[in-house]
């Protein structure tokens, strides 16, 4: 039987029969890190990636400390989207399924969009874990209906995308109702410094944990780069996904205008796209995310809240129509595919104003192989930096022949003309045993 490194954290029995069939066996990085700590109560700032595991790292934790004697809420999660509150909601559930009938856990999730004064009826009993949106959980509070005082903790997952939507206000609110010994766990990709002040005013001497990833994105994702070439870039896209004829593919835009441009001109092309950004509503939200998990579409167009909030399964390939501003959101978009140790191909159309980004990237460890598309067909292109690089290399060479072959102290007739040929032959030796290193 396969060991199961869980073990040494001393979860009860129902908890690690859960985490068996979850299929984990060694915890990653972020969980071997967090959960001792918040075992123990206490607060941690946890800085990681997406993918990361670190769901579980804060939901086994907190599963284990919960006293299901006591019909009170003793922990609120709270997740920037809907969508994301519901993911966190259903692996919860997952581990309650396995507390003993005579001692449930109970699990709620309040989010937006649905009906407010049901969800109040339905409080006469308090749950003990309660995860949802920020401001639907504060409205309850502010009701009177969620008594959230008696809770050990509280959860703040993507705390950088919480900021970004204007709901750390809502969490503050919340916060300021719970216990002053609270524990709190922040997990958030970056830190900005708008953060920092909500930081300090709720947690003395947090422990905090940042989990680099050893890569900047998964191994098994291929990242590809094409040249727009000042061509029509939709039809261009259209033949890069019928060409890819993915499983599922996102398709990434900066802009909900341009996210609605793109998804309109796929469509008219014969395409089945879906698409998702913040002008949908809560109803079209939810119809959408239900039709892309029963597959009924395999491209979806894409603003970049979907490549934080959402979890799509089965993502085969990431196309990034434009590249974001904010580059981080390059790794959080390829993160959408090549996940649960299956490979990915992130591609990018990229235009000549999109050179000091991709430079960036590559300074962060992004390897990119270049490839364009030829009467159908995919070929191999040079990669755009070889020229500049070559000419590098020249100019290189060139200073380190003048430097070494100098002018001579008694001048010749003809001594310009010798001294070019000494130099070229210089070059040519140079670059030959540059060429048998490179062969090497």
């Amino acid at each position: 039987m396969k060991q199961n490194h869980f073990e040494r954290f001393s979860f009860n029995e129902y908890i690690l029969n859960a985490i068996e069939e979850l299929g984990f066996h060694k915890p990653t990085e972020i969980q071997e890190r967090v959960i001792p700590a918040a075992l123990k109560g206490t607060s941690i700032i946890g800085q990681s990636q997406t993918g990361t595991g670190k769901t579980h790292a804060y939901l086994l934790p907190i599963t284990q400390r919960i006293d299901t004697e006591k019909q009170e809420v003793q922990a609120v999660i709270t997740a920037p989207t809907r969508e994301l509150a519901h993911q966190i909601y259903h692996e919860a559930l997952k581990i309650a399924e396995h507390f003993p009938k005579e001692a449930p856990l109970t699990v709620r999730c309040f989010i937006g969009g649905t009906d407010k004064q049901r969800t109040i009826e339905k409080l006469k009993t308090q749950p003990q874990l309660v995860i949802g949106t920020p401001g639907r959980i504060k409205d309850l509070v502010e009701e009177q209906a969620l008594n959230v005082f008696t809770a050990k903790t509280l959860v703040v997952d993507e705390a950088d995308l919480m900021l970004d939507m204007g709901f750390i206000e809502d969490v503050d609110k919340i916060a300021a109702r719970m216990p002053e010994d609270l524990q709190m766990l922040i997990f958030s990709a970056t830190i900005p410094e708008k953060l920092k002040p909500f930081l300090k005013k709720y947690m003395e001497n947090p422990k905090y944990v940042q989990v680099d990833p050893k890569q900047a994105t998964a191994e098994k994702i291929e990242h590809v780069l094409i040249p727009a070439r000042h061509r029509d870039k939709i039809q261009l896209l259209h033949d890069v996904l019928v060409l890819y004829n993915p499983y599922l593919a996102i398709i990434f835009t900066n802009t909900k205008k341009m996210a609605e441009e793109v998804a309109d001109r796929l469509t008219e092309k014969g395409l089945r796209v879906g698409r998702i950004h913040g002008d949908l509503s809560p109803r079209e939200r939810k119809k959408m995310m239900k039709q892309i998990n029963n597959l009924d579409y395999q491209y979806i167009v894409a603003t970049d809240l979907a490549a934080r909030g959402i979890d799509i399964e089965g993502v085969s390939h990431v196309i990034n129509f434009e590249l974001p501003t904010d580059l981080d959101f390059y790794i959080h978009r390829a993160g959408r595919t090549a996940r649960a140790g299956y490979s990915g191909i992130a591609a990018t159309i990229y235009e000549p104003s999109d050179e000091d980004a991709l430079n960036k990237l590559e300074k962060r460890g992004i390897s990119f192989e270049n490839r364009d598309i030829q009467k159908g067909e995919w070929i191999e292109i040079e990669d755009r930096n070889r020229r500049k690089n070559r000419q590098k290399q020249e100019s290189e060479l060139d200073i380190k022949a003048k430097r070494l072959i100098k002018k001579p102290a008694k001048v010749k007739p003809g001594y310009k003309k010798k001294q070019k040929e000494e130099i070229e032959k210089f070059k040519k030796r140079q670059r030959r045993l540059q060429n048998k290193i490179k062969k090497k």
